[in-house]
């Protein structure tokens, strides 16, 4: 990734042992307790995120205009990705991939929006390199987050790269996913490393497994995709299974297979 370095070295990020950045916080978050992971000193400070806690909200400028992130979300479901910086040579093959994946999204009623930790002088002219290099045409917003602060609101941010911080180097967005329900509610992370693509049908893959066991009431086992035979939990009787799914199989008394189907 040493390709990106000279076009975000200018906005090297420098914190004092006082300053911090910390979520805007809704009503709906006003009064709950946050915890956060910070530096012995305090300086930085980002939010400790978990599968089932609130997605903050904040407003952004992006590639489509300004949003409200829950506004945005509304009542579907939605996936956040981060990039490091334009023009960077994985993020280009990534967001060309989602794009052409689109109709499978818009099938599943889930949105997409990109981050890049960049301005937006430069997202138009990357969004005509994506859609040239991969064929496709990105029809998605992408955030821009140049100040870092949706990158720091949603932990983006690698503890080697706060470290950076501490000595007035630059700090990179890491590659994260967040899978967010209608509910807004957070699902699934997925955090990668700045040099390792993402895998999207993976992405894909959660989204059917979630949205299968929100409607069905099951589980999926390893490697599972729609249409294989999913896990009746333990916490339904094989008798009641079967009234609800018709064939039930059972391995083991606690292991019970049956299909939905699509």
């Amino acid at each position: 990734m040493a390709s990106f370095l000279p076009r975000v070295a200018p906005r090297a990020l420098y914190f004092t042992a006082r300053s911090t950045i910390r979520p805007r916080l809704g009503k709906s978050q006003s009064t709950a307790p946050t915890l956060m992971r910070s530096f012995a000193n305090g300086s930085i400070e980002q939010p400790r995120l978990r599968l089932g806690s609130l997605a903050p909200n904040f407003q952004a400028k992006t590639s489509h205009g300004d949003i409200d992130f829950h506004k945005f979300i509304d009542r579907s479901w939605a996936i956040l990705f981060s990039h490091p910086a334009d023009f960077t040579p994985v993020c280009t093959t990534e967001l060309g991939a989602f794009a052409k994946m689109k109709d499978e999204f818009d099938r599943r009623g889930v949105k997409m929006i990109g981050l890049s930790a960049d301005d937006l002088a430069q997202h138009d002219k990357w969004v005509d390199d994506i859609n040239e290099i991969s064929n496709t045409k990105v029809q998605f917003p992408i955030i821009a987050d140049a100040d870092h602060k949706v990158s720091f609101l949603y932990d983006m941010v690698s503890e080697d790269d706060l470290m950076k911080l501490q000595r007035g180097e630059i700090a990179l967005t890491i590659r994260a996913v967040y899978i967010i329900d209608p509910n807004k509610k957070i699902r699934l992370v997925m955090l990668y490393p700045a040099s390792t693509g993402r895998n999207t049908a993976e992405v894909l893959r959660v989204i059917d497994s979630l949205q299968t066991g929100d409607k069905k009431g099951v589980v999926t086992p390893i490697d599972w995709t729609a249409g294989q035979d999913v896990i009746v939990p333990p916490s339904v009787s094989t008798e009641d299974a079967k009234k609800k799914f018709g064939e039930v199989k059972e391995v083991k008394p606690y292991l019970r297979f049956t299909n939905v189907g699509k």
